[in-house]
């Protein structure tokens, strides 16, 4: 088998040509890329419930909109926790841990993902933004590779704001219009391009 680049800590972007429901417009946070496989959340698919509903000691840290979102068609009925920790994320004594504070475990820069198992007040006094996601994307071994080969994805830069996007039905668009290339025109595909 061919040698992975890892993508993780990247952002997979659903091109206009993504034929599945599950990944219209989506923007998927690449959590773990190897050769074994790749998961991930899709950062833009809020849902009605509320994360004090199944959750609540986490609710006071969930950032806008305080909701659940759709991580991806696999395991919904389990929960990631996703976090920045902005900074050097100091302990209370100030000191810097090697990988981040206890309960957090980084995944790319400041982004990382929460032990939601541990108490909150753990991570209450150094977490910049978290989201709390129910389900996850993930994909076997070359699946990704082939889907990317077809055209499915735009792979790019992710920024720590992305998890914590305020608006995020507008996050494939706002994405897409950050690149320095050719991927900011896709920004302005319609949405139902037929209407064109």
């Amino acid at each position: 088998m061919t040698e992975v680049s890892s993508l993780t800590g990247r952002l997979l972007v659903a091109t206009p040509a993504l034929a599945d429901p599950n990944f219209d417009r989506a923007v998927v946070l690449l959590l773990d890329h190897d050769e074994e496989g790749s998961l991930g959340v899709v950062l833009n698919r809020p849902t009605p419930v509320g994360v004090g509903d199944i959750l609540e000691p986490w609710a006071p840290l969930a950032g806008e909109p305080g909701v659940v979102f759709q991580g991806g068609p696999v395991s919904l009925d389990s929960a990631l926790g996703v976090a920045v920790v902005p900074g050097g994320a100091e302990g209370p004594g100030g000191e810097v841990p090697g990988d981040g504070p206890l309960g957090w475990r980084r995944v790319h820069g400041a982004i990382g993902l929460v032990d939601l198992e541990a108490p909150p007040e753990l991570l209450a006094a150094v977490l910049g933004s978290l989201r709390i996601f129910a389900g996850y994307a993930g994909w076997g071994p070359g699946q990704l590779e082939d889907e990317l080969v077809e055209g499915a994805w735009y792979v790019v830069e992710s920024e720590p704001g992305d998890v914590s996007a305020p608006d995020p039905e507008r996050l494939w668009r706002s994405v897409l219009r950050r690149q320095r290339n050719e991927l900011a025109m896709v920004a302005t595909y319609p949405d139902d391009p037929s209407l064109n």
